[in-house]
């Protein structure tokens, strides 16, 4: 029997992810991937999957999903509300951050995130998804990825691979109390920008605005003056890069970012920072630290053995 998912809602932004493709930066195509590592990883692992296994990641609102086919245990990670709806019609609600078992015509009513963006849906043996470049990460923008790189439609079919129906299941506590602290390494343009711009950049608060979404964050807050160039010639960027385009506005660059940028950088996120800044919804408020580069890999580090000890 082929099981498979239906779309019958396909949420906000729902896109499948994994950890990214690498190693294709210089041919001008992103390494995309999960917007949160570490709720990523805590779905697989409630599962019983590999950490790096394809799983459907939505923002604000996810899908409304039937199950047709056999017995299955799945997970939802993160601050989320969503309801379990039997053949019956009978609805309970469901629990983030630990396994369930799905069964069949049984519908996932994924309903929002709670003081958060993004959260992920994962199934035990994983999704048959098709592969680019050893990964599944989808960039919509490319029409990269699985389901023609697009987001989830109404009417889809997702198939899941066989999946191993575990008795156990698994409930994972998790700290979801991001603060508002971002720590940054100084950014390779640093100097370009006034002493006072440069002291404003750490002292004062910048709130996150509405546009925001995978490729970008746009911030308002204290205009950045810029005392040399407000472009550069185009050089290769990462995520986490903040750029101060001539408005004096900072964009942080995030998982579907462009792979060259001509705007000088500030600075740029640490990685260990960056599902905290990930999960900052519009209005939310934001304070820079700076950090040397000692720092930041400790903080990796850490952040790593973290994920790696769910």
């Amino acid at each position: 029997m082929n099981n498979y998912f239906k779309v019958l809602r396909p949420g906000i932004n729902s896109t499948f992810q994994d950890l990214g493709r690498f190693h294709l930066q210089h041919l001008g195509i992103v390494s995309s991937g999960c917007m949160d590592r570490s709720l990523f990883s805590i779905s697989n692992k409630l599962v019983g999957n590999k950490f790096s296994e394809g799983a459907l990641e939505f923002a604000y609102q996810g899908p409304l999903l039937e199950f047709i086919g056999e017995s299955v245990l799945v997970a939802i990670s993160g601050k989320v509300n969503f309801n379990i709806i039997n053949k019956k019609g009978e609805i309970k609600k469901g629990n983030s951050n630990q396994s369930f078992v799905i069964s069949n015509k049984e519908k996932i009513d994924i309903l929002s995130t709670v003081d958060s963006v993004y959260g992920y849906f994962a199934i035990s043996g994983g999704f048959k998804l098709k592969y680019f470049n050893e990964s599944v990460s989808t960039l919509v923008k490319a029409k990269i990825g699985p389901n023609d790189g697009d987001k989830l439609n109404i009417g889809d079919k997702i198939y899941i691979k066989k999946s191993n129906l575990l008795n156990e299941k698994k409930i994972i506590q998790f700290n979801f109390g991001g603060n508002n602290t971002i720590r940054v390494m100084k950014g390779l343009q640093f100097n370009y920008f006034s002493k006072n711009s440069q002291e404003e950049f750490f002292s004062r608060e910048f709130e996150v605005t509405r546009l925001t979404d995978r490729m970008g964050m746009r911030l308002e807050g204290q205009k950045l003056e810029n005392l040399i160039s407000k472009n550069i010639k185009s050089e290769g960027i990462t995520k986490g890069s903040i750029q101060v385009p001539g408005d004096g506005k900072p964009i942080i660059l995030l998982s579907d970012h462009p792979t060259i940028g001509g705007y000088p950088k500030i600075a740029n996120v640490i990685s260990a920072d960056f599902d905290n800044l990930a999960q900052k919804k519009p209005g939310s408020k934001i304070k820079f630290k700076l950090v040397d580069l000692s720092l930041a890999e400790k903080a990796f580090n850490k952040y790593i053995k973290k994920i790696e000890n769910f």
